[in-house]
């Protein structure tokens, strides 16, 4: 899968503790077709999460401005780590009964404007406002996602 080389090592600990709670992931399923602003999915029924990497480096840019240090492109590689941050946040509150997982005091619990577009357009996918501004204010913490899926998902 193409997604992972873009993976800092805080993704590649959330990416083992998603597949550790048994929940596959895929990438670039006819399901990105939905859009192109959209990078990633979780079919809560099947346990799968789509990384839509294709459509990451479409919006990134990619195949034009490639960084020299690391062989691809900044934007696309955020793009790419945020999605799977965010649907991992989405894992955290399935395994938490479907319920939000409120690591963060809602006073605190804020997310940037230019993140109100996507916010707008995923509320309208999954009609679950509340679950979605808190994925999209937890998706830029990896340690606050890894912290959850550890303390809802592997319960002793």
């Amino acid at each position: 899968m193409e997604f992972i080389l873009f993976l800092d090592a805080s993704e590649k600990k959330i990416l083992d503790l998603v597949q550790k709670a048994n929940y596959q992931v895929e990438e670039n399923t006819p399901l990105c077709l939905i859009g192109q602003k959209f990078f990633g999915f979780l079919k809560k029924q099947q346990r799968k999460v789509v990384i839509c990497t294709e459509n990451a480096k479409r919006y990134g840019g990619y195949n034009f401005i490639k960084d020299k240090s690391t062989g691809g492109s900044f934007k696309t590689g955020l793009m790419i780590r945020r999605a799977l941050r965010h649907e991992s946040v989405h894992i955290a509150q399935e395994c938490n009964n479907g319920k939000l997982i409120n690591i963060f005091d809602k006073k605190k619990l804020k997310i940037s404007p230019y993140k109100l577009e996507a916010l707008r357009a995923s509320t309208e996918l999954t009609g679950e406002l509340d679950k979605e501004y808190e994925a999209y204010a937890m998706e830029d913490n990896p340690k606050k996602i890894i912290s959850a899926l550890k303390k809802f998902c592997f319960v002793n």
